[in-house]
């Protein structure tokens, strides 16, 4: 019971869900390649999961953290690790390089279709949430954006890390007796295990703007993460819609005890 607490049910959250995205890569990955008479070895696989999951901390923690730490050395305003600045600074390049990922994966063809199957996914969701009967007709007028969208957590995980860095890592004990790369790595490791009790927070409040979106001032604070989702859906076709639909089904079917889901 205690994993359903506040804050600590985002991260056990979260890593169900990468745990759930791995098999869905997984069988997706398989079902592709059968079509092509070709095998993925789970060593191949597993190998190519690990390099992403390398390639996104490098990208969005250890990158960051060092180019702040090198401007924050050379001025004109000298600040360091334990500063606000630096953490402002750091989550700015975070920022930064994720938009310009969104853009160079989008020009891809396959991604842009994945971004079609995002946006028929919250066409599901707001005609099962609506109350309506889950048929095409009626999910494709609902909007591609929802306040409740991975993109948006995203978005939360790189604020709130901005604010609980600033609060944790000036209180850290002070290492200066050891070389700065090994001080370095410390601080990094330091915020790779942070990124859980983010994710955390990010989780309940995309839960509280999710309950509250009506009202006026949540509005205008969900718009950022309904902005950034402009780059990572787009609409999708009746095909498309169509087969969110089925999916949205099975899955309050499996929710349910495997009893149907009333649509209706």
């Amino acid at each position: 019971p205690f994993l359903r607490w506040p804050v600590l049910r985002g991260g056990v959250i979260l890593f169900e869900s990468l745990a759930n995205g791995i098999q869905a890569l997984s069988f997706s990955a398989s079902q592709a390649l059968d079509e092509e008479d070709k095998e993925l070895s789970p060593w191949a696989l597993g190998l190519t999961i690990g390099f992403a999951f390398v390639l996104a901390i490098a990208l969005f923690v250890v990158i960051p953290h060092l180019v702040t730490l090198w401007i924050g050395k050379i001025g004109p305003w000298l600040f360091s690790v334990e500063s606000l600045a630096f953490h402002a600074l750091d989550g700015g390049i975070k920022v930064v390089l994720f938009l310009l990922y969104l853009l160079t994966i989008s020009f891809s063809k396959d991604i842009r279709r994945v971004f079609q199957y995002h946006g028929a996914e919250h066409k599901s969701i707001y005609a099962y949430e609506a109350g309506e009967t889950l048929t095409v007709a009626n999910a494709r007028k609902h909007s591609t954006l929802h306040p409740r969208c991975g993109t948006a957590f995203l978005l939360m995980v790189l604020v709130f890390s901005i604010v609980l860095f600033s609060l944790v890592f000036p209180v850290l004990p002070r290492l200066p007796s050891l070389p700065t790369a090994l001080r370095t790595a410390i601080y990094i490791v330091a915020k790779i295990l942070l990124l859980v009790p983010i994710a955390g927070l990010s989780y309940e409040w995309i839960r509280f703007t999710g309950r509250t979106a009506p009202h006026p001032v949540i509005r205008w604070l969900v718009q950022p993460g309904l902005w950034l989702q402009r780059l990572t859906t787009r609409e999708p076709s009746d095909d498309q819609v169509e087969i969110g639909l089925c999916a949205l089904t099975r899955a309050l079917t499996l929710e349910n005890g495997n009893r149907p889901e009333s649509t209706g």
